[in-house]
């Protein structure tokens, strides 16, 4: 009974885990191959061609010597040395009493005053057509508070300015009522002496037909404001909306309200036209909405694909986004 046991035991044991001659020959060539493709790279690694980095190297090196030789110089403008002089020296005279409006540059420095501040001294006399009193000359830029106290016993002006008279405003007799009267004017006056009011209560007018002088009738809206409006609206082609105005550049949000307050852009008004396929450069960069950029971009774009047929066929231009290409999309002509 004890036999038995171990022998139905191995039987069991072959059954589950034993193999047949076939798979056992099969194992055995796996395992060959397996070996013979481990050992195989080392066998052919003596036939392998040994790399030698010095052609390569002086290959490298030539082409370097080449594009050394062969490069543009980049624009580096190199400004001439200005030659250095010495400032003559100027003789120092005795303090006397002096009249500054007669003085030259070289007068103030022999009397100790730097020659920067001599020759500042001369063209400030002479903008203001004179010295009138010792003041003027001590709020010269650059003048010393020691210098000029020491100066100052000398000069034959006195302290202060004199007082100022009355203009022809002040000195008219109806000055006080001078509100009163139409336009501000006062009467006996010269009609250039007038400054003219702006109406209080003033209509609409067309934003797209306005002129200068109709844009000035708006209160903060000078003769340059007006310029650069029109200049823009020409530039642009025309306004679609009140609302652009608020593009102009450096418009204060003050004057771009008041701009939309009393100007409107007629129903159905239909701006000058861009021809997105002939345009040329100077056409494409002068619109507000395409510029210099963009319009290299427009050109070359347009040479590459061929001409533009619809407003969305600038969708797939990448530096266009969409709130650029809806704002240009009423001036495009196809």
């Amino acid at each position: 009974m004890a036999t038995k046991r171990p022998a139905a035991l191995v039987r069991a044991i072959r059954r589950y885990f034993g193999f047949s001659r076939g798979e056992t020959n099969g194992f055995l060539f796996l395992l060959a191959l397996m070996v013979f493709w481990l050992v195989l790279p080392y066998l052919l690694q003596p036939a392998l061609p040994e790399y030698n980095a010095t052609t390569d190297k002086q290959e490298l090196d030539r082409v370097a010597a080449e594009l050394t030789a062969n490069r543009q110089p980049r624009f580096r403008k190199t400004w001439p040395q200005r030659p250095r002089y010495a400032r003559p020296t100027v003789a120092q005279v005795e303090l006397t009493p002096f009249n500054p409006n007669t003085l030259t540059a070289p007068d103030w420095e022999a009397r100790g005053v730097p020659g920067f501040v001599a020759t500042r001294l001369v063209r400030y006399r002479d903008a203001v057509g004179g010295f009138k009193a010792k003041s003027q000359i001590q709020k010269a830029y650059g003048l010393e508070p020691a210098v000029y106290a020491r100066l100052a016993p000398y000069i034959q002006l006195p302290d202060q300015e004199p007082p100022r008279t009355k203009t022809a405003w002040a000195a008219h007799a109806n000055y006080p009522a001078w509100k009163d009267q139409p336009g501000g004017a006062i009467a006996g006056l010269p009609t250039a002496a007038r400054y003219p009011r702006k109406p209080l209560h003033l209509a609409h007018f067309d934003l797209n037909a306005a002129d200068t002088t109709q844009l000035q009738q708006i209160r903060g809206v000078g003769r340059r404001l007006a310029a650069r409006v029109v200049g823009y609206r020409e530039r642009l082609g025309g306004f679609v909306r009140e609302e652009q105005v608020g593009e102009i550049y450096n418009l204060a949000p003050d004057l771009v309200d008041s701009l939309r307050k009393y100007t409107f852009v007629k129903e159905g008004y239909m701006p000058a036209s861009l021809n997105i396929n002939q345009a040329t450069l100077a056409e494409l960069r002068d619109h507000p909405y395409v510029g210099l950029r963009l319009g290299r971009v427009l050109i070359s774009y347009r040479e590459q694909h061929g001409p533009f047929h619809q407003p969305d066929d600038l969708r797939p231009i990448r530096i266009m986004d969409a709130a650029t290409l809806e704002k240009l999309r009423p001036y495009l002509r196809f």
